[in-house]
């Protein structure tokens, strides 16, 4: 990033100097007032010098025709559960218009704690699009998990003044919030006064009351209208999401309105790159939201110049003087697909990337599971009564479940043909080998098994299955290959993706790891698999902070009653 003399950028503004670069022949769409404005944009360095008037330049590019809008901003994602680098992540997304991303590490810091988060900051001064990191403020993210590794205030506090981060990320143990468990009240004393997300589902009331009180302003855990309301009426901006995942888009969409726009953002926590190449990133979600009747302005809003305003970065959502030069050339603001993409007052295009100065990934061979035999999954039991979790395609939330499953030989087996297979949580960061296991509902799996170590938050090994033998073949194979997704069938690999850089991120470019997608969703397809996006739908079955129902190593996790079940 260029930082220009001020001398420079009154001489380019006054046009008394030829600025460094003009955009000629298209309008800007001004999101402040919602008009379109004629006239050639100035820029000097990273910084727009000038709108709405004729202006001479050392470079010229010719965008006849076309519409200029900010550049997009994604408040809350993990960069980690994109499966990419960050790199190859900038490679991705940044040509879809994305030019600053706000990432919480938190995936790989629950892996490698500290070194993660450092490894993020460090790549984020190199990227093509600006990366702002958030620092991760639950690892783990209960106590009902093993991690990795823990954070605590004192480790947050030594980095809060990095010039990359922005505050505090999203503050997943919202009991420990309301009733001031003394490690989150640690955490939220040193950043009080400085932006802290909010992750805080299905939180309402008084309860609502105390979590927003305690100084936390941005939530993207919102599912329902009525949930997204109550939080904008208690002064939270509201993320609206729309991940490989948690789709919440069209759920949140009629809140999203001209009145509301200016605290309202978009994000998308998180999309993998078989879902960006098949349909896009922030892109597809201001498509979609304009295709649904949400106001063009209110939809560009929400994308950029609102999540500037409520993130605190007062120097880009808007094309104007002084502002970040972060542009995006539209033929058509509904089809939103960018001809041109402006970052940082440079193009982007392959020799931008070619330019960057990349750094060697951290991590490796984090994968230290024990090996695991088909008896490892057996479920010692006595009793029919099970406690099932009942997927919901498209969310993260789950339904808590009872279902009769007869006890033969000591054991409650999977039974397909009603949809109920074993789900099990294996240790794999070398700390205690823990196996903890239980039923999911929902997957439609009919044959062989699935394993993950994209596991949120705590990122053991997930897997699941209607076949022992397959379930222990696919979790070994996970500690071969460095952790990533594994599906088997009948005694054999059917397909791969490997992710050696902490178990999440390949090492591979952002098109392979594409392909390799395909070839995972195929693989589970064929056992019977009825969800789009498997994987990290398995994912998110092990993450303790969302209700209702959820797997730890530990155990199964009442999350509503935030215990254990004995």
């Amino acid at each position: 990033m260029t930082n220009p003399p001020l001398s420079d950028l009154i001489d380019q503004g006054r046009g008394a100097a030829p600025a460094d670069l003009v955009l000629r022949g298209g309008q800007v769409f001004d999101l402040v007032t919602g008009a379109m404005i004629a006239g050639d944009v100035a820029i000097c360095g990273d910084t727009v010098v000038g709108i709405g008037a004729d202006y001479e330049a050392r470079e010229v590019i010719d965008v006849s025709g076309l519409t200029l809008v900010p550049g997009f901003i994604d408040t809350h994602l993990h960069i980690e559960s994109s499966l990419v680098t960050p790199f190859e992540f900038d490679r991705c997304v940044c040509p879809r218009g994305v030019t600053t991303a706000i990432c919480d590490p938190h995936e790989i810091a629950n892996v490698v704690g500290v070194p993660g988060i450092a490894y993020f900051l460090k790549a984020s001064a190199r990227t093509v699009m600006d990366i702002r990191v958030q620092l991760s403020s639950c690892v783990p993210s209960t106590e009902m998990e093993t991690a990795g590794a823990r954070i605590g205030a004192e480790e947050l506090s030594a980095l809060k003044d990095h010039p990359r981060v922005i505050g505090l990320a999203e503050f997943m143990n919202y009991p420990g919030v309301i009733y001031k468990d003394p490690g989150a009240m640690a955490k939220l004393e040193a950043f009080r006064g400085r932006h802290i997300d909010g992750h805080a589902p299905q939180l309402s009331g008084r309860d609502l009351n105390a979590y927003i009180a305690a100084g936390i302003r941005t939530e993207h855990e919102a599912t329902t209208a009525d949930e997204a309301l109550e939080k904008l009426r208690k002064g939270m901006r509201v993320l609206i999401r729309e991940g490989s995942v948690s789709k919440d888009l069209h759920a949140l969409q009629p809140v999203l309105t001209q009145v509301t726009a200016p605290y309202m953002c978009l994000c998308t926590d998180d999309r993998n790159p078989l879902d960006i190449g098949e349909h896009g990133h922030l892109d597809y979600m201001i498509r979609t939201l304009i295709a649904l009747g949400t106001p063009v302005l209110a939809a560009y809003r929400a994308a950029s110049l609102s999540a500037a305003e409520a993130f605190g970065l007062k120097d880009r959502g808007q094309i104007a003087p002084g502002k970040r030069a972060d542009i995006v050339a539209l033929p058509d603001l509904a089809e939103c697909r960018a001809a041109l993409v402006i970052a940082g007052g440079k193009r982007v295009d392959a020799a931008a990337f070619a330019a960057r100065d990349e750094i060697a990934p951290v991590a490796r061979h984090s994968v230290k599971a024990p090996r695991v035999t088909g008896g490892s999954f057996r479920s010692a039991a006595n009793r029919e009564d099970t406690d099932v979790i009942g997927i919901l395609p498209g969310k993260i939330i789950t339904e808590h479940l009872h279902e009769v499953i007869p006890v033969v030989d000591g054991d409650k087996r999977p039974d397909p043909a009603r949809d109920l297979i074993k789900i099990a949580v294996v240790e794999r960061h070398g700390k205690n080998g823990n196996i903890a296991t239980g039923f999911v509902k929902g997957f439609g799996l009919a044959k062989g098994a699935i394993a993950s170590t994209v596991c949120h938050d705590h990122h053991n090994i997930a897997v699941v299955g209607a076949d022992y033998d397959d379930m222990a073949l696919a979790s070994n194979r996970l500690s071969e290959i460095e952790g990533g997704f594994v599906v088997a069938e009948a005694g054999r690999v059917l397909a791969e993706l490997a992710l050696p850089v902490a178990g999440l991120m390949s090492l591979k470019r952002f098109e392979e790891v594409e392909q390799e997608l395909v070839a995972l969703r195929a693989a589970a397809r064929s056992l019977g698999v009825t969800l789009e996006e498997p994987f990290l739908q398995l994912a998110f079955l092990a993450l303790p902070v969302i209700p209702a129902l959820k797997i730890t190593d530990r155990g199964l996790v009442d999350v509503v009653k935030f215990e254990i079940i004995p």
